[in-house]
């Protein structure tokens, strides 16, 4: 009756890890900082003139509208592919014998010299093959949260979709140099420095194409 019970008490043990497991297996996206920047007050201005403004700000002629300021908006356009594929082949062989050679007086000229060698040989030979391919594009606002002392601009930003019931959250942070500024505030992310681009899908599309839980747990045992 003991017994009986201890296993019961192990198999429910058991199946609690399981689900512990098998929950802590889903990836879990960091949270950083993403809300929006707003424009730092700018600084008591100085004796202004009956004609310039300093408290007004100044923007040169050849630069336009471009962002260059804390809390003004980039879009960024998404334009990130990668490829990759990997190819590997090896092979090896090794072959080794010994011999000895028996006296042909006394006691051991009895036995013959087949008796008294060995050999022995090892091949292997394997191959791997592996390619993976990624695609996005789209869209995202950000704002400039930081200006750096060499000009390049810090952004960051969120964007979140509700469509039917699923959700999406697109979050792109990293460094742009004002050169990259188009004039119509875009930046292709491929000109981002340090970018760190983050795609999340939630709902129920993304939990349909995941397995479930007692799946997941016996592909974990499975040796094969």
């Amino acid at each position: 009756m003991r017994t009986s019970r201890s296993k019961m008490r192990r198999a429910a043990l058991l199946a609690c890890a399981a689900v512990l497991l098998t929950a802590a297996h889903r990836p879990r996206v960091p949270e950083p900082d993403y809300h929006p920047v707003l424009p730092v007050a700018p600084p008591p201005p100085p004796a202004n003139g009956s004609i310039f403004q300093a408290s007004q700000g100044f923007t040169p002629l050849t630069s336009g509208a471009r962002a260059g300021a804390v809390g003004d908006v980039l879009t960024i356009t998404l334009v990130e592919r990668t490829q990759g594929q990997s190819t590997t082949t090896s092979q090896t062989a090794h072959t080794g014998s010994i011999g000895l050679t028996p006296p042909s007086t006394g006691p051991l000229s009895l036995f013959s010299p087949t008796d008294a060698s060995a050999g022995g040989n090892s091949t292997f030979q394997g191959s791997g093959q592996t390619a993976q391919a990624n695609s996005l594009v789209g869209e995202i606002s950000v704002t400039v949260a930081e200006v750096l002392p060499n000009g390049s601009l810090v952004v960051r930003g969120e964007k979140q979709l509700r469509i039917n019931r699923g959700n999406e959250s697109i979050r792109l942070s990293g460094i742009v140099r004002p050169s990259d500024i188009g004039p119509d505030n875009r930046v292709p992310s491929t000109r981002i420095a340090n970018a760190r681009i983050d795609y999340v899908g939630r709902g129920e599309i993304s939990r349909a194409s995941r397995q479930g839980w007692l799946q997941r747990f016996f592909t974990m045992l499975s040796p094969f």
